[in-house]
């Protein structure tokens, strides 16, 4: 032990002695850690991102979104025969998810939502919102929790009665100095009884907007029932239909606005939207008022993407690494002729092969993990600039650093193995007549 101890600090030593030498050695090794730590920093950080967002939207979900045609899109047609055979819609109703869940054996829950624009009102205080008609199964479909109060119940769901649960931001703005639980809050024409208050979902305004997603902390939520009976049902034909004769004014008929469906088994994902595509279709009259979206699908197409950039980015580190290594194993090489007769004096002194073998081992390995400190830090500063800077979500994880060390060291040894052996070679009386 005192030997390698011994031979250790005669390395540390001739690195000390030439420092800006081996400073400019390192610098193949310190890009090439700096790359990796980015690169993991970037994989990781965008890995996580893809998680959050799928949390946000559920697992194994289906989402079907109502689709209002504008009227510049309607095809043209020659004559008024051809107008009148036009095919009608009856658009996404509660009869298709009865038909989606009588027909699909794959599909595990659904969740069927009317999205109503109102003004919310209560002690004076008036604000634009959002009441949205829904079941119990989209707080369990969207992960969200009741944090105050009950949900909804069979009674409230059979007879359609005036009540809601609302966000956290609803709470905050309308009930800032009570509790909301039992009280009266107004939406459109309909006073609704509050029954329970959601806890608050934690998102990114970057995260809802990329995934199309709303903010569920600042809707009111009533019963499909209640919404149907109490507010509008799209389905049915009103006085105000029969009155209306804009024909340049797209009319929603659609009696839903979203559905969304969760599948038992994510491989049958891309199957269960097929064969519910073939329904809408035909249930339609092959008119195209729907949108079939698997988020899911869509957030692992991104994360191949990610992983091929990842890919790319790791073969420029390696290739870094690689030229690294090449730099160090030329500059030991250098040494070995450049510190012959020091080779020799220590031989002639007792010094053994393995000895210098260690000697000029210890100085690649140091050279080494010197410039894998340096390119910690540089990859650690590169990788908060980037997120700073570009916007993309970077995490510096634990292990990424040890495996940057790890690969630092083993570069030194592997690299200047051949130099350390080439030293040891050296015949001690050629050595010492060296000049």
């Amino acid at each position: 032990m005192q030997r390698v101890l011994f031979n250790f600090l005669l390395a540390v030593e001739g690195v000390n002695a030439n420092k800006l030498r081996s400073f400019l050695t390192a610098l193949g090794i310190i890009f090439g850690v700096g790359a990796v730590i980015a690169m993991l920093a970037i994989g990781t950080g965008a890995k996580q991102a893809i998680l959050d967002q799928m949390k946000l939207i559920g697992t194994n979900n289906i989402v079907i979104e109502a689709v209002v045609p504008e009227t510049g899109d309607e095809i043209s047609t020659e004559n008024e025969e051809e107008e009148e055979k036009k095919p009608y819609s009856p658009g996404l109703s509660l009869a298709d998810l009865a038909s989606i869940q009588k027909t699909v054996p794959t599909v595990d829950r659904l969740s069927p939502e009317i999205i109503l624009p109102v003004s919310v009102v209560r002690a004076g205080r008036q604000e634009k919102g959002r009441c949205i008609g829904v079941e119990n199964a989209f707080f369990e479909l969207n992960g969200l929790e009741i944090g105050q109060g009950i949900a909804f119940q069979p009674v409230h769901m059979e007879k359609g009665e005036a009540v809601c649960i609302i966000g956290t931001e609803v709470k905050k703005r309308f009930f800032s100095e009570e509790e909301p639980v039992g009280k009266l809050i107004k939406c459109g024409k309909t006073w609704l009884r509050v029954i329970g208050v959601l806890k608050k979902r934690n998102a990114s305004e970057e995260s809802l907007a990329r995934l199309g997603i709303r903010d569920y902390n600042s809707d009111v939520y009533i019963p499909v029932s209640t919404a149907l009976l109490r507010f509008r049902n799209r389905a049915l034909i009103t006085s105000d239909d029969l009155g209306n004769n804009d024909e340049n004014k797209a009319k929603n008929y659609h009696q839903l606005d979203r559905l969304v469906v969760r599948v038992d088994d994510s491989k049958k994902l891309r199957a269960s939207a097929d064969v519910i595509a073939r329904i809408l279709q035909r249930r339609h009259l092959q008119v195209p008022d729907v949108e079939i979206e698997v988020p899911e699908l869509l957030l692992e197409q991104e994360q191949q993407t990610q992983d091929t950039f990842n890919l790319v980015l790791a073969v420029i580190a390696g290739i870094s690494l690689l030229v690294g290594g090449i730099g160090i194993m030329n500059i030991m090489l250098a040494s070995v002729l450049e510190r012959i007769k020091e080779i020799g004096v220590r031989r002639s002194l007792g010094a053994t092969q393995l000895d210098i073998i260690l000697q000029f081992l210890f100085e690649a390995v140091f050279i080494s993990l010197i410039g894998g400190l340096i390119g910690v830090l540089l990859g650690v500063g590169a990788a908060k600039t980037i997120a700073s800077y570009a916007e993309i979500p970077t995490i510096v994880s634990a292990w990424s650093i040890l495996l940057s060390f790890g690969v630092a060291a083993s570069i030194g040894l592997v690299f200047g193995l051949f130099p350390a052996q080439k030293a040891a070679k050296q015949d001690p009386i050629k050595a010492l007549r060296s000049d």
